[in-house]
């Protein structure tokens, strides 16, 4: 088999004024779409269960439908987008979740639902890695850390606005609207990219489909996601359905990476590793990551659990963290072709574990709001020197013509990572929980003068013991809550520190080089 070029590679000149700005806005709005349906949906399981009639446990299907289809896609981006051009699937990709989106809003059973969920997943896969790449290669050269900036923001800000969106229109409005705002601003997104970019198509090339690693691709990565979305449900390796899945996924993922480096035409370009940069950035992104949206998760659940925030206000509490950002940024997108991208990466990681450290001695039953707020609100320094600095560090020294494959893959890492940190921090939290619980109860003496003090006082106040050991009771459970969350918090901080070493290794210069790799 030979491969053929069906078009050539045409240098575009870089685009400039107000034809950039709604292009970014364009690329931007469908980025923030994409990463903000993975978490809108999750707050709103109650409600979509109980107006389908089905279980809450059933409604789990409708987030892990989702996620199983776009874990699969993303990867794939690259690879399309060489068949097809990466506008024209960017244009199908955004049409198709749109539909998709709709079709979700008007279902009126969970099989329907779901099915529409796998689709609007595999449609949605290729969005952020496509505006990633189309951003870098239409915007000029000086610039270009700029694009990675504003782009940064859609992956900051959509995390922390999809609880907060869906709780609020879960609460005032049926459950749908959380799929038909995606239509307004999905064919906005469209039409913006298809102005802005028109006749600005990228080269095509006509390959053979790998097909084995393609199902490897769908059985290791689909299996993996599975496991990570249903393992806490089902006490992970106490389930046979999990313990076969993740043997599946370890076989699959494995023959993947091998099959992947002797193909000649692979799925996914995994000699992208040859370049230092790109693997010092991804193993940054992929180790960072999984602490920082894990934490995302806990920090809500914390709230909830111990002071009873509702999730609207649990994601209010949150939602400092975006604020630093939106002025850092830009900033950083405006200086980072003077500055060394290795020292804005450690200024994060230090912020990171100094905004842990915080929260870890800070928090009690009777934290304030602000107590809650302040920190996120300072780690919002972490976060706006986290992703754009080490997204240019990753594409550094990637030729145009493969930014759409290197934007894939570390997106897919980056993503996965996120999903595994999720799972692995909530699942630790609750084991934790349940230790500490014990030992707390555990050291409990009826005999103890306290405890006997307790029990009389309430029964001065008129009260039973019954109703007093379920308070006390309660009380334990906040505290190894606590416990157990401010041991992740620690763990996390030093975690943070030890990475700085890391970033260290990339080579200057970031963002200019445009090195092949011999291809």
């Amino acid at each position: 088999m030979t491969i053929s070029q069906t078009s050539t590679l045409v240098q575009h000149a870089p685009l400039e004024g107000a034809t950039l700005a709604w292009m970014t806005l364009g690329l931007s709005l469908a980025s923030f779409m994409q990463i903000l349906d993975i978490t809108i949906a999750n707050v709103a399981l109650s409600t979509i269960a109980g107006d389908l009639g089905m279980a809450t446990t059933q409604g789990t299907w409708v987030i892990t439908a989702f996620g199983v289809a776009n874990a699969i896609a993303v990867p794939m981006s690259g690879w399309l987008a060489r068949q097809w051009g990466e506008i024209r699937l960017f244009a199908w990709a955004m049409l198709l979740f749109v539909v998709t989106s709709l079709f979700c809003g008007l279902s009126t059973n969970i099989a329907s639902l779901v099915l529409f969920r796998i689709l609007q997943g595999l449609a949605a896969g290729p969005l952020v890695p496509l505006a990633q790449s189309l951003l870098l290669n239409n915007y000029p050269p000086e610039k270009r850390s700029m694009a990675l900036a504003l782009w940064s923001l859609t992956v900051i800000v959509a995390p922390i606005c999809g609880p907060i969106l869906g709780g609020w229109i879960s609460d005032n409005y049926h459950w749908s609207w959380i799929f038909f705002i995606n239509i307004p601003v999905g064919l906005l997104a469209l039409l913006l990219v298809r102005i802005t970019l028109k006749g600005r198509e990228t080269a095509t090339l006509s390959q053979p489909i790998d097909r084995i690693g393609l199902w490897l691709l769908v059985i290791g990565v689909g299996s993996l996601q599975w496991v990570l979305d249903r393992g806490k449900e089902l006490d992970w390796f106490a389930s046979r359905e999990i313990m076969l899945l993740a043997i599946s996924s370890g076989i699959a993922l494995t023959a993947l990476v091998i099959w992947e480096l002797t193909e000649k035409y692979p799925i996914l370009d995994l000699s992208l590793f040859k370049q230092r940069n790109f693997s010092i950035g991804v193993l940054c992104l992929s180790s960072a990551t999984p602490l920082y949206m894990g934490t995302i998760v806990l920090v809500p659940l914390l709230l909830q659990s111990v002071l009873g925030y509702t999730a609207t206000w649990a994601g209010l509490a949150a939602a400092p963290i975006g604020l630093l950002p939106l002025i850092i940024s830009p900033l950083i997108g405006r200086l980072g072709a003077r500055i060394d991208m290795r020292w804005v990466v450690t200024i994060s990681f230090l912020a990171f574990s100094g905004c842990f450290y915080w929260r870890a001695i800070s928090f009690f039953p009777g934290i304030p709001f602000s107590g809650i707020a302040w920190p996120q609100f300072f780690q919002g320094l972490a976060v706006a020197c986290f992703f754009m600095p080490l997204t240019t560090i990753t594409l550094s020294g990637i030729s145009e013509r493969r930014l759409a494959d290197a934007s894939s893959l570390s997106n897919f890492l980056r993503t996965l990572s996120g999903s595994i940190g999720t799972s692995i921090t909530t699942t630790l939290w609750e084991r934790r929980e349940i230790h500490h619980h014990q030992q707390l109860t555990g050291g409990l003496d009826p005999s103890q003068p306290l405890l006997i003090e307790y029990y009389q006082q309430f029964a001065q106040w008129g009260q039973e013991k019954l109703p007093a050991t379920v308070l006390l009771i309660q009380q334990i459970t906040q505290q190894a809550l606590i416990i157990a969350a401010n041991e992740i918090f620690w763990a996390a901080s030093w975690i943070f520190l030890g990475m700085i070493v890391i970033v260290w290794f990339a080579k200057p210069p970031f963002g200019k080089g445009t090195s092949d790799l011999g291809h």
